[in-house]
């Protein structure tokens, strides 16, 4: 008897342990992870954008003209524009979003009676406009920042040398953050030589370390020649 009651016990384990699978939750196996979802698109355009959203969502992407096609900032620009196209920008020590837009070149012998160290003046005027909720300043040339021409044979040269730093147009000159919704004109100048001056590129190295480069004609072109060349001839 007790053999038989020994081997009905036997058989109810097995049975108990053959019946206890997945659907009856009895698994140790952890369910697989839910996938991450991808967060939802940013429009990096969009001025509404606070800073700390573009940060997160858009530093580092690259622009429509360059990198990956993406919209938003570029963390590697190798695009040559044309004059009179845009370009994103990265502000002052890495804050906001600045569009700059090189729209013409002027190439004088002289500024207010002052005469160029070398052969000619190169000055561009460029529109700049926060695309962020955030004010955004140009890049500082005290840092790794500011404006250059590169010549033909690919020497830079910066604003401001020679004597290019008298070179002022009232129409065209300022300073400090631009706030969101609205733009401001300014001017970069150059003393060049003659060879300098034909076929150069202007670089713009942003608050990220990044240049954008604009291929320059080399003669006068772009719709604000007229006021830049009655700027230069103004005198007081």
């Amino acid at each position: 008897m007790r053999t038989r009651i020994a081997a009905g016990a036997a058989l109810l384990l097995v049975a108990a342990l053959a019946g206890c699978g997945p659907e009856d939750g009895g698994s140790t196996e952890k369910p697989a992870a839910k996938a991450a979802q991808p967060s939802s698109k940013v429009d990096c355009s969009d001025t509404s954008l606070g800073q700390a959203e573009w940060v997160k969502n858009c530093s580092g992407k690259a622009t429509g003209t360059g990198g990956d096609g993406r919209d938003g900032v570029p963390s590697a620009d190798e695009t040559v524009h044309a004059l009179g196209e845009p370009a994103l920008t990265v502000g002052d020590e890495g804050v906001g979003v600045l569009e700059m837009t090189p729209t013409t070149v002027v190439f004088a012998k002289e500024s207010d009676g002052d005469a160029p160290e070398k052969d000619v003046f190169a000055v561009i005027t460029v529109k700049k406009r926060p695309t962020t909720a955030a004010p955004a300043e140009e890049a500082s040339p005290m840092g790794s920042g500011g404006w250059q021409w590169k010549a033909p044979d690919g020497q830079a040269l910066n604003e401001g040398d020679g004597e290019s730093f008298n070179v002022v147009l009232g129409d065209f000159n300022t300073s400090g953050p631009v706030q969101p919704g609205s733009f401001v004109w300014d001017a970069e100048a150059f003393d060049l030589t003659a060879a300098q001056a034909k076929g150069g590129t202007l670089v713009y190295i942003d608050g990220e370390g990044t240049a954008h480069q604009w291929k320059m004609p080399a003669s006068d072109s772009g719709p604000q020649v007229p006021e830049v060349k009655r700027d230069l001839s103004t005198v007081g």
